[in-house]
């Protein structure tokens, strides 16, 4: 069959793409503002980028939601590949802030009050992209504020993706299935029984007087039996994830480990992300409520304070030792965790 010849401008589909720009200040009795072209693409700019999370983000959902993801293959070196390109489009949002603040307040007020109540807030793809990483509607700041200025069909959008599943959760299945130190041929083989009653004894000992208290939190993060809504991993989780930490160093533990370490840097792009509109919305309104109605820097604020999806991951960094005190594993499960040859 011969190849259709592809035009670069209908391929990218330019007229729509480029004729997509209308500014309120251009209508008839109102007064042209320069800046509101700028501040029009940039926003174009972030719901494309929005939309290419997304496809990134779904993908990864859907390779996860395999019956059995096979950790030495292809696939989790995708989710990781992925994932760190979504780090990467973050990172590209953050710095398209710099080209925003070249636009001064006053320049800012020449359109500003033209475009209430339209406001960022309404980013339907920006939130679907929250709820498909594990952000749960109960866990958000301003709750009031959430779908109030949005269309009924944008709402039922999200409210599905909320219903769906979420990275979060899939990386809780993923990690509750991880054997290793669990694997009751090796627990015999630690001093103190098992792998995590010697590793809970080397910890204790590593704490200062004013640290004991991490003890009990110790307990009850990776051994707790109890029902915690609050929680998004299990402590079976919570243990895989930790020994992954502390073991990255095996060849069968660098891609995991890069996967949970993939995403606190997307919780990290998101709150640089949010500091940063934060600082704007001061230097551009300064106390004054948003265009949409929210409290403006102050709902930012609360929300970079609260949104951090991947928080139990990070959390687990208290429970880390020195890497020289590590309890030995087992040469069998040393060499499972290796190269075989």
């Amino acid at each position: 069959m011969q190849h259709k010849p592809v035009y670069y401008g209908e391929y990218l589909q330019l007229d729509k793409i480029i004729e997509a720009q209308f500014p309120e200040s251009d209508k008839p009795g109102n007064e042209p503002a320069h800046d509101e072209m700028l501040f029009i693409i940039i926003h174009q700019a972030y719901e494309l980028w929005f939309k290419q999370i997304l496809f990134e983000v779904n993908s990864v959902i859907d390779i996860m939601s395999k019956p059995a993801l096979n950790d030495n293959s292809a696939e989790l070196q995708t989710v990781v590949h992925r994932l760190q390109r979504t780090v990467t489009i973050l990172k590209v949002l953050v710095q398209q802030i710099d080209i925003l603040e070249t636009m001064t307040p006053m320049d800012f007020l020449d359109f500003r009050d033209m475009l209430r109540p339209a406001s960022g807030f309404q980013s339907w793809q920006f939130k679907i992209i929250e709820a498909k990483l594990g952000l749960k509607f109960e866990k958000r700041h301003g709750q009031e504020y959430y779908i109030s200025q949005l269309q009924q069909k944008d709402i039922d959008t999200i409210q599905k993706a909320e219903d769906g599943r979420s990275v979060i959760e899939l990386i809780n299945k993923w990690l509750e299935r991880m054997p290793f130190a669990e694997e009751e041929k090796y627990s015999s083989l630690f001093t103190g029984g098992s792998f995590w009653n010697e590793y809970e004894k080397v910890y204790s000992n590593s704490l200062s007087e004013a640290e004991k208290n991490n003890l009990s939190f110790f307990k009850n993060i990776f051994f707790s039996e109890e029902e915690n809504p609050e929680r998004t991993l299990t402590p079976k989780a919570c243990r895989s994830a930790l020994f992954i930490m502390l073991y990255r160093g095996y060849p069968m533990l660098e891609l995991p480990f890069q996967l949970l370490d993939t995403l606190l840097e997307i919780d990290n792009q998101l709150g640089n992300w949010r500091y940063r509109h934060i600082n704007m919305v001061r230097r551009m309104i300064g106390t004054r409520i948003g265009t949409g109605g929210s409290t403006g820097a102050g709902y930012l604020q609360g929300a970079m304070d609260k949104h951090y999806i991947f928080k139990e991951i990070s959390q687990l960094n208290s429970f880390l030792i020195d890497r020289r005190k590590l309890p030995e594993l087992p040469k069998g499960l040393a060499e499972k965790l290796g190269y075989n040859f």
